[in-house]
């Protein structure tokens, strides 16, 4: 017996428990009752008392029961479509009545003419074509099998119960798999619980229904409906003491899942029969059939028949008989017999083949039979049946899903989208969508070789476990995450986004050092900031603290010049006065406004009262109010203290490489779905991949002339001589680095790296032992990277736009008079002065971060940087968030 009571034979048809939408509230009185049930006015219906003996049409009687009497009043008055019938409570017990109350029908007009499948009702009477008195003799049977289960079990509903109270349910809307497709269209992933795709019932092979039907229900196309053995057996059984039986049409079957009917009951069976009966009124066999197809559960995890057959064969149900690869009576034959008993239970292995195949043999053996006794196949055909090749079951792990892969991280960012598209989450649930995302499959494996330390070839390779990369390439003229490399586990932190696990939320993020300065930058520049200005390094901040200069010798800064550094040598060198002025000059909210215009959303203040992680400012949300407001953001977010998100920093990256136009970061290109009623695709959602100009042209040439120089000094130079533009970025951790960046790209992409502890924060070093900067480790990670891709892709060499400088020397600016040198005079070139030509190739521009005094409390009173400020530490110690003691630099 399999668990719904069927024996297990080959030969019997399978009970199919269903879960869908719950059966709505009763039909309005209004609504026409099924043709089947229909009177002509002017009869008149009378029940006898009824016990265990004989039936007569008309009045019927049946010989008391032992040993009380029910007894069924009579019926008068004309039947009217739609009129409810009332029937009283009827009690049992030994020995005592049992009765049924009149059941008053009132006169009604006559009911409309035809029905689905019939002929049309003369006007005077009753229909008397013999589909008519098919429909009727069935409905009268079923009606006496409801009496007769009445009585045998003890009144478990009243008989008018199954002719109006019961509902007829909507077509289940079958949940389905999401298809998640990277740019080439190859599967990313599937998201959803079920392995299902809804297929038409037109476009269905229909070698594939017969079969079915051969397997189920080989009387289906001329039965209406209902198994009346199988109503009658049930009632046997249940009166005998026996099990209950669940065998039924396919009708019956689909009727019990589109009422969520999963108890194997009198009960049950009743109302699963005359929800099929009305099934049969309202919809044709065709239509009854592809609902059925596309809701049985075929084993392995597959629902629906396309599922079925894509796992089964590597065919679809869609393709033509007599076309290539289309699914053979062979192959059909064995996914229906698979419907009987998909799993394996300890009563019995089933009928999947994987599973089972001497079974499955016999129950195909049983499926092909019935096929050619129904002419669905030629004798000839029948004749040359050999048992198909089964693809072998898929280990557990599934081959297109993306759970513990570094890609498969990049759902997040997929639903969070989805719903920021007003894809609402029901209807995500629901499933059916093709997702194609923007990811190049090239650029996601540059970026998951480069970054992660699973790779052999990678930097990070051989570094410890507390070690963590993210690497992310953008398209900048388009806002397209090419690749996107935040952690190797999907379910664990994304690294890269810092997006919770239901991609609802953003948890976190880094301080990025010195390339927040690219914003001050772009902020600067906008105002007539020149990089021909020059800036004094000796001067304190406002509250008396010195500023750090990455832990620079002060007699060695700009090549001796520290009362007049130009900032273009700052910018190359990664010093931090100059910032910490500018951004004192133009106001902390033009820096942040031009963080927020290049793209980033969120930024962190330090730990304050009621945050002790720091509190999330919304950029987008709020204004220059908040952001100038005590206990946010002081001088030093022109600098990089403040913890941004990477993700949102490479969109900001993007936006610089692509000469200031401004483009969102995004995951998705399309969203289709497929309408199951006509298979046609459209288009829900889509990209958005207009641009605005966010910073000038002009201003942005100047800016990424002095980007490539940092590519130069930082030897980081690019395959085949390609030119690229940089700015590098550490923070420091305690006595060491904590957050280390490499930022970029070329024309044709963007790339930002970080490199940092995962989980909790570590001091980072470098394979020699040395602290680790952004010149380092993530410079490499970003050379790679970038190589990699423009190999991979055979992109054609691109240069940026030819230096516009711009700016006033004299509008900005606090540094000292440089001394005059004569013009043919370089004498005072031994100590850097007057013959310099801004591009200094000295130490590597990371490794001048050092141990300097850290800004956290460089106001005294707690007020911008949030530092804590205890009174008695060094000048400039404070605690982080995430970061504890720290220091700006490079």
């Amino acid at each position: 017996m399999n668990s719904y009571g069927d024996s297990q034979s080959p030969r019997a048809r399978a009970s199919v428990p269903g879960s869908g939408a719950s059966a709505p509230g009763d039909e309005p009185s209004s609504r026409p009752a099924p043709d089947a049930y229909r009177r002509g006015t002017g009869g008149r219906a009378s029940v006898g008392a009824a016990s265990v003996g004989a039936a007569s049409v008309g009045a019927a009687s049946v010989g008391a029961a032992t040993p009380g009497r029910a007894s069924v009043g009579n019926v008068t008055g004309s039947a009217r479509v739609g009129a409810r019938a009332s029937v009283g409570a009827g009690t049992g017990s030994v020995g005592a009545r049992a009765s049924v109350a009149r059941a008053a029908v009132r006169p009604g007009p006559p009911a409309p003419p035809g029905g689905p499948g019939g002929p049309p009702t003369a006007p005077s009477g009753k229909d008397k074509s013999k589909a008519a008195k098919r429909r009727r003799r069935t409905n009268i049977l079923t009606a006496a099998a409801a009496v007769l289960v009445i009585m045998l079990g003890a009144g478990v509903v009243g008989g008018t119960y199954f002719f109006d109270d019961v509902a007829l349910p909507p077509p289940v809307t079958e949940d389905q798999s999401n298809v998640i497709l990277d740019s080439k269209g190859t599967v990313l992933a599937k998201l959803g619980e079920a392995n299902r795709t809804v297929v038409p019932e037109e476009k269905i092979n229909k070698v594939v229904e017969h079969a079915v039907a051969a397997a189920e229900d080989k009387n289906f196309y001329s039965h209406h409906g209902i198994d009346m053995k199988g109503i009658v057996r049930a009632a046997w059984n249940n009166f005998t003491g026996g099990a209950t039986q669940g065998a039924s049409t396919i009708t019956q079957q689909y009727a019990r899942h589109a009422a969520d009917l999963k108890a194997i009951s009198i009960n049950r069976k009743l109302r699963e029969a005359v929800i099929a009966r009305k099934l049969e009124s309202q919809y044709n066999k065709d239509q009854i059939m592809g609902m059925y197809l596309n809701y049985v559960d075929f084993g392995e995890g597959r629902y629906g028949i396309e599922a079925a057959a894509q796992g089964y064969f590597g065919k679809s149900v869609t393709t033509a008989a007599g076309q290539k690869n289309a699914i053979t009576p062979y192959e059909a034959a064995v996914i229906a017999s698979i419907i009987k008993q998909p799993y394996p239970t300890d009563a019995h292995a089933g009928y999947d083949p994987n599973y089972n195949l001497t079974d499955a043999k016999a129950r195909w053996e049983y499926t092909m039979k019935n096929m050619l006794d129904m002419g669905w196949v030629t004798q000839d055909v029948y004749n040359k049946r050999v048992y198909p090749k089964v693809k072998p079951r898929n280990s557990d792990a599934c081959k297109t899903c993306a759970e513990n892969k570094p890609v498969g991280m990049i759902i997040r960012h997929v639903k969070a989208e989805l719903l920021a598209m007003n894809i609402s989450q029901s209807e995500i649930d629901q499933g059916g969508l093709t997702i194609q995302t923007t990811i190049d499959p090239d650029v996601q494996k540059a970026a998951e070789e480069a970054g992660s330390r699973n790779s052999a070839d990678s930097p990070m390779h051989g570094r410890p476990k507390s070690y963590q990369a993210a690497v992310i390439g953008i398209d900048p003229k388009t806002g397209r995450v090419l690749g996107y490399y935040g952690g190797d586990n999907s379910s664990g932190t994304d690294y890269g986004g810092y997006l919770n696990g239901t991609g609802t939320e953003i948890i976190g993020g880094q301080s990025p050092g010195s390339t927040m300065k690219i914003y001050t930058l772009a902020a600067g520049l906008k105002e007539g900031v020149s990089f021909d200005s020059v800036w004094d390094g000796t001067l304190k901040r406002k509250n008396g603290t010195e500023i750090s200069n990455a832990g620079a010798d002060p007699g060695k800064i700009c090549k001796g010049k520290v009362k007049y550094c130009d900032l273009e040598t700052a910018t190359i060198k990664s010093y931090n006065f100059p910032f910490y002025w500018i951004t004192d000059t133009i106001g902390v909210p033009k820096v942040l406004e031009a963080a927020k215009a290049a793209g980033i959303r969120h930024i962190y203040t330090d730990v304050k009262k009621g945050f002790p992680n720091g509190e999330q400012v919304d950029l987008a949300k709020t204004d220059a109010s908040t952001w100038s407001s005590a206990g946010y953001f002081d001088r030093e977010v022109g600098f990089g203290q403040y913890r941004v998100v990477p993700l949102e920093h490479a969109e900001g990256v993007a936006t610089i490489v692509n000469q200031g136009v401004h483009h969102a970061a995004h995951f998705i290109k399309t969203v289709k779905r497929v309408d199951p009623d006509n298979g046609k695709s459209s288009v829900i959602g889509q990209e958005k991949t207009d641009g605005n100009r966010v910073f000038g042209e002009a201003e942005m040439s100047n800016l990424s002339a002095v980007m490539k120089e940092i590519v130069d000094v930082d030897k980081r130079d690019l395959r085949n001589g390609r030119e690229g533009i940089a700015k590098s970025g550490t923070w420091e951790y305690k006595e060491g680095s904590g957050d280390c960046w490499f930022v970029g790209g070329i024309p044709q992409l963007a790339a930002t790296v970080w490199v940092g502890g995962a989980t909790n924060k570590v001091e980072l070093k470098e394979a020699g032992g040395g602290d680790m900067f952004g010149a380092g480790t993530p410079s490499r990670i970003w050379k790679m990277f970038i190589d990699s891709v423009t190999k991979a892709l055979d992109m054609k060499q691109e240069d940026f736009p030819a230096r516009q400088k711009t700016g006033d020397p004299a509008k900005f600016g606090n540094g000292e008079k440089p001394p005059e040198v004569p013009a043919s005079d370089c004498a005072f070139a031994v100590i850097g002065l007057g013959c310099d030509t801004g591009q200094n190739n000295g130490q590597d521009n990371g490794q001048n971060n050092g141990n300097g005094n850290n800004n956290g409390n460089n106001n005294g009173n707690g007020n911008g940087n949030g530092g804590t400020d205890t009174g008695n530490t060094d000048p400039g110690t404070t605690i982080l968030p995430t970061a504890g003691t720290q220091t700006d630099g490079t």
